[in-house]
């Protein structure tokens, strides 16, 4: 199994990203857990030259790689062609200051005006992603929804999605928010903040950290906190379901009890057969 979590890829951040322990792995191999400190900048780039790398040492060995996660655009940079454009340290450096100085809404408000799909693809508060949209654009002189290619997959591959009904999804996010909190998340975060994680650009935004740092800096009480974090990540849902949605590859399969293996299989059947 290749993980394709955004943040699971960081070493500490195991109770807010749900991150299994390895007993409950039951034995099978998990690849791209906890490679990177919580001061390394999140790269797209980086995790797609490991992930492709870790596929085709599998493939090597006659087995298939699955890849599992729900981060849009990770799942993407392994299974499509997508190439990644340059970067630049001092436009970087100038939009990461307007960011700290004003926040992610006037640059979200920026992007929106340049290029309003990249925006509505965006959440308004996720500020790295932001910056490297508005990055994109003013290096390349293109839209920066224009760097995602329609859905070619470099390798054969067969995508099932998950779904619930959108209530039961709420419910099921506000249950898990809670047993990060009786688990214990707070004190991870005190210890990741020793660890630096308050200077790390991407780990330090993750859902469940910002907002528990916040609680830590006096600014709101512990139970602001985790309610802040489960209506952030209700919101983060919807625009993961509606990315996913787009793609037209994926066979969807209810999630709201087990899922017959029976139903799995067809899906891929239906893959393999008719050559998608």
């Amino acid at each position: 199994m290749i993980s394709a979590d955004s943040m699971q890829l960081y070493r500490g951040m195991d109770i807010g990203t749900g991150k299994l322990a390895p007993v409950q792995r039951r034995g099978v191999p998990h690849h791209l857990l906890d490679i990177w400190d919580v001061t390394e900048p999140a790269s797209v780039s980086e995790y797609q030259r490991l992930a492709r790398a870790k596929a085709d040492e599998i493939s090597g060995r006659g087995r298939t790689p699955i890849l599992v996660g729900g981060s849009g655009l990770y799942v993407r940079a392994v299974i499509d062609h997508l190439e990644f454009p340059g970067t630049d340290p001092l436009i970087r450096a100038r939009l990461e200051a307007e960011l700290a100085e004003a926040g992610p809404g006037p640059l979200h408000a920026r992007l929106a005006s340049l290029d309003p799909a990249a925006a509505s693809a965006i959440l308004a508060s996720n500020g790295r992603r932001v910056v490297r949209a508005l990055e994109v654009i003013e290096l390349s002189g293109r839209p920066f929804s224009a760097t995602l290619p329609d859905y070619h997959a470099v390798r054969p591959t067969t995508q099932l999605g998950l779904e619930l009904p959108r209530d039961a999804l709420d419910k099921r996010i506000a249950a898990r928010v809670g047993q990060m909190r009786q688990d214990g998340l707070v004190d991870e975060v005190r210890g990741l903040l020793l660890a630096g994680l308050r200077e790390g650009r991407t780990a330090s935004r993750a859902l469940g950290y910002a907002q528990v740092i916040r609680f830590i800096d006096g600014e709101w009480t512990q139970d602001e906190a985790f309610a802040q974090t489960v209506l952030a990540t209700c919101r983060f849902a919807r625009r993961q379901e509606s990315w996913f949605r787009r793609d037209p590859r994926i066979s969807w399969l209810p999630a709201s009890g087990q899922v017959p293996v029976s139903v799995a299989l067809a899906a891929i059947d239906h893959d393999v057969s008719s050559g998608d």
